[in-house]
């Protein structure tokens, strides 16, 4: 991209995911800015064209440039927010004084804020009100996305025609991107199985069988379902690709880093995981805050309590199993 040039799309955060989000907006034809505090990373997107430390093996494609300045990035079209969910509110204020009106912010991050319980897209609006909140969420990893192996996600915004837009810019042969207006519903389908796919990985980890895992996948949808519903979700959101479809990919697969947390915990590795150094698990982080909004709300979700009893140190993992076990026969 030449010195000036204002790009279609721009990504803040220089991630696995970011990184593969980029170059998928590259192959769709897009010029594409990906913002990074890291100025080694930086200097290897532009001059390597690589980012090797996130993303090994990818070459970075030719439309894709990268830069440290935020003010730079705001000036795209369309801006992705690929970074954690609790540090979604700081990135967002820290760009918002550089955004035009109207310009659609795609949240990326999969939780719910810590201390406030807001949902991504809340934090977004009141971090940048004069821009439009829109969540892109579904089962796709970064790896298969930068291979550009088959993925589908969806694009969530209140106005669908916005949605429908963001889905065009970025949609590609290899990334079908579906669009809607239940903006709610597709955040906390990604919010909610980041901590379900946690027990998933337990019961795997723990070698408990694959019937174990199937039945607390249902069971978990059921809770992410009676979640969603009372907060506003379609049902419909909730059975597609940013609901049901996430849970699969990330109750299945060592890919997930939620998965792959609760494996090692099941295989008896102890907490210091949830806070090392390492891939992020957003589980982790929204498991606490997941379950108060629940409980404030009348919601039944054991699994999810289980979880967060795990993580918080109050019980340990075959006592969650048993408990989950011991609770009371009831219809399906």
């Amino acid at each position: 991209m030449t010195v000036g040039e204002k790009p279609a799309v721009a990504v803040l955060g220089a991630g696995a995911f970011g990184t593969a989000l980029a170059n998928a907006a590259g192959r769709a034809g897009r010029r594409t800015l990906i913002w990074a505090r890291d100025a080694s990373a930086v200097a290897a997107i532009n001059g390597k064209r690589s980012n090797e430390a996130r993303l090994p093996g990818a070459r970075i494609h030719d439309l894709v440039s990268a830069t440290g300045a935020l003010e730079e990035a705001a000036r795209a079209d369309m801006i992705l927010l690929v970074v954690p969910a609790q540090a979604l509110r700081g990135v967002t204020e820290a760009v918002a004084p550089f955004v035009r009106a109207g310009t659609p912010l795609v949240i990326c991050a999969k939780g719910i804020e810590r201390g406030t319980g807001r949902f991504m897209s809340e934090v977004v609006a009141e971090a940048a009100p004069a821009a439009v909140p829109a969540v892109l969420s579904g089962p796709g990893f970064a790896a298969d996305i930068e291979k550009g192996l088959p993925t589908a996600l969806t694009v969530a915004a209140e106005d669908d025609t916005v949605a429908k837009s963001i889905a065009d810019r970025l949609g590609s042969s290899t990334l079908r991107l579906y669009h809607t207006s239940d903006l709610r519903g597709v955040e906390i389908g990604g919010a909610t199985k980041n901590v379900l796919a946690i027990a998933a990985g337990v019961v795997s980890g723990r070698l408990l069988g694959a019937s174990a895992v199937a039945a607390l996948t249902a069971r978990g949808f059921a809770e992410l379902t009676r979640f969603g519903r009372h907060f506003g979700a379609r049902a419909e959101t909730l059975m597609g690709l940013s609901g049901l479809g996430d849970l699969i990919l990330s109750c299945s697969s060592l890919q997930s880093r939620n998965f792959a947390l609760g494996h090692a915990l099941g295989q008896g590795k102890g907490l210091d995981l949830v806070s090392g150094k390492g891939a992020l698990a957003e589980g982790a982080l929204t498991a606490e805050i997941l379950v108060e909004k629940a409980r404030d709300a009348g919601i039944d979700m054991p699994i999810a309590e289980a979880v967060d009893a795990v993580l918080g140190g109050m019980i340990d993992v075959d006592q969650a199993i048993a408990q989950l076990m011991a609770r009371p026969q009831k219809a399906e």
